[in-house]
């Protein structure tokens, strides 16, 4: 996303990325003479699409066009801790003590990353207001599937709410033309996207579940975040900044105290999103 969305903006880079994994994945859902089920449950997986790829991604491609990758990955992992929070408030789930206190933690490492690495200027806070916007939009996307979607296999699932984005989307595009045409690289950037991280991301991410199960599987979210600053400062140039590190540790803690005993509710939705 760092590559192709200063070229392409977000609105293009996400509705290629969603339509890219939907059609990768399709000939899959054929193939298992599951293309019925596709179309029986065409609108609560239009609403998952909108939920947990279509607005989620375009926030996260909105704040990679300022935030580094690692910044942007940290964001994302704040999922968990608002997931707890979002389920306390909205769906009336126990919030005990110890949940609590991670997302205390998890929103004090968020005070850290705003208020050190960019000086907290009004761009600064747009962009990391839609990376932790992008996180409240996965925990209602988790919590709506898990209501009406655990019964259809997860091909299914994957390949009709990808779609479903790429249906939101792609009327979009007509009002966001990028200024220029991509390079090989951005090509190379959107294909790597759409089949890497996110086709291929959610089919590991289900094969996980069903052999590990979903407490393990979830352990992801600690990982997304090392992962990003690597590669970002390998490929990038990007830094690491004493804002990530601090900001970035209290959120994963945060994360581990807020994700304890609540796993189940999220793995329907949460593969690498970044």
């Amino acid at each position: 996303m760092r590559i192709a969305a200063p070229v392409l903006g977000p609105v293009w880079l996400i509705a290629l990325r969603v339509l890219i994994a939907g059609l990768v994945l399709l000939p899959l859902v054929v193939q298992r003479r599951q293309l019925a089920q596709l179309r029986q449950h065409w609108k609560p997986l239009l609403w998952v699409g909108c939920l947990n790829a279509a607005l989620p991604f375009t926030l996260l491609a909105y704040a990679s066009l300022e935030l580094t990758a690692g910044l942007t990955s940290i964001l994302n992992a704040t999922v968990p801790i608002f997931a707890a929070l979002i389920g306390y408030a909205v769906y009336a789930e126990a919030l005990d003590l110890r949940r609590a206190g991670g997302v205390l933690l998890g929103f004090v490492g968020v005070l850290v990353l705003v208020g050190l690495p960019q000086g907290a200027d009004a761009a600064s806070l747009r962009s990391v207001s839609a990376g932790l916007a992008a996180a409240i939009s996965y925990v209602f996307a988790a919590n709506f599937a898990k209501r009406r979607l655990t019964h259809i296999p997860a091909i299914v699932f994957v390949t009709g709410s990808q779609l479903g984005a790429a249906a939101v989307m792609l009327p979009l595009m007509v009002a966001f033309v990028p200024a220029q045409a991509p390079g090989a690289m951005v090509i190379a950037a959107v294909l790597a996207l759409a089949v890497l991280s996110t086709a291929l991301a959610f089919l590991i991410y289900f094969q996980l579940i069903r052999e590990v199960g979903p407490t393990r599987t979830l352990t992801v979210t600690y990982l997304i975040p090392v992962f990003a600053i690597a590669w970002g400062a390998l490929v990038l140039g990007e830094g690491l900044t004493l804002a990530m590190l601090i900001g970035g540790g209290l959120i994963l803690v945060g994360v581990w105290l807020a994700n304890r005993g609540r796993s189940a509710a999220l793995v329907a939705v949460r593969p690498e999103k970044t």
